[in-house]
């Protein structure tokens, strides 16, 4: 069954229907996507918000695929895991806060 789970990304709201067993898969990837579009913003280099989702979505895509294609070494791809783990496990520790 899906629910609405509203999700915030830079500064704006979005309501997006997903199961209830990838709710914290969602806000997990939501917030994963606000870090790096706040990353692109502070440069300063690109301006509009649809250009910065445009280049955080390449650079998600590009890493992805790099795991994929087994181009980073061993070493480089747990460095990354582990980064996004423990990234998706505070978040989630903020929202079984908010939770209570």
């Amino acid at each position: 069954m899906s629910s609405p789970v509203t999700v915030n990304i830079l500064g704006k709201e979005y309501q997006v229907s997903c199961p209830e067993n990838e709710k914290a898969a969602l806000i997990a990837s939501a917030s994963m996507l606000h870090d790096n579009m706040e990353k692109i913003r502070t440069t300063g280099k690109i301006v509009g918000l649809d250009r910065i989702a445009v280049m955080a979505a390449l650079n998600l895509a590009h890493d992805l695929i790099s795991l994929q294609n087994g181009s980073e070494n061993q070493e480089d791809s747990n460095k990354r895991l582990l980064q996004m783990k423990d990234k998706v496990s505070v978040f989630l520790d903020e929202v079984r806060q908010l939770e209570l």
